[in-house]
């Protein structure tokens, strides 16, 4: 079963991100190269926040604890929530 990551920006998030984004992107790279992060990236309204789909809870929990964005206020909340994708259910 996968997991959905959605995280909400802060209210002085989107001042903050361009600061943080190399480091959070070099993760969101590394965590593609590991192949558990499948897809990831902002809302076409940045000030929607952004998703990543992850091959499970575990991988997930891991890229929070150590994200820039995280740890820097960029995102205020996050979310994860199971999912059950039938087209590519591996």
């Amino acid at each position: 079963m996968k997991t959905v990551m959605f995280y909400e920006v802060a209210p002085d998030g989107l001042g903050k991100d361009r600061t943080f984004f190399e480091a959070h992107r070099d993760r969101l790279d590394a965590f593609h190269v590991r192949g558990v992060l499948l897809l990831a990236g902002p809302f076409a309204d940045p000030t929607e926040g952004a998703l990543g789909v992850f091959k499970d809870r575990q991988s997930a929990e891991e890229f929070i604890q150590g994200d820039p964005f995280v740890a820097n206020g960029v995102v205020d909340k996050g979310r994860l929530v199971a999912w059950n994708e039938v087209l590519d259910p591996r």
